[in-house]
């Protein structure tokens, strides 16, 4: 028989290892390859958008500077609505890109 010093050990243990684990999936990265990223010319690196076929992109623009980054200024990666359960690179861009107001 379990004790309740016990029950409630695990039950914090078990919540705890959810919540990384939550944690590590809310990080993955979008992948370029990704049918909506290639829909949408995604690319992690703004810099290697290509210009012919995206013919409004900027060089300065990027996840990062874009109304739909729910990352924090700073962060290396963050959520996007398009994207959901995956992060964008901050360096990154694709053609719903919207400068923040």
């Amino acid at each position: 028989m379990t004790s309740r010093r016990e029950f409630v050990i695990q039950l914090s243990l078990g919540s705890a290892a959810m919540l990384a684990g939550g944690q590590v999936f809310a990080e993955a990265l979008v992948d370029e390859k990704d049918a909506q990223a290639s829909a949408l010319g995604y690319k992690a690196d703004t810099t290697k958008v290509d210009g012919k076929k995206y013919a409004t992109h900027k060089p300065e623009q990027c996840c990062a500077n874009c109304a739909l980054f729910q990352g924090k200024a700073g962060d290396k990666a963050g959520a996007c609505p398009l994207f959901a359960g995956k992060h964008v690179a901050a360096t990154g861009w694709c053609s719903a890109y919207a400068k923040k107001a």
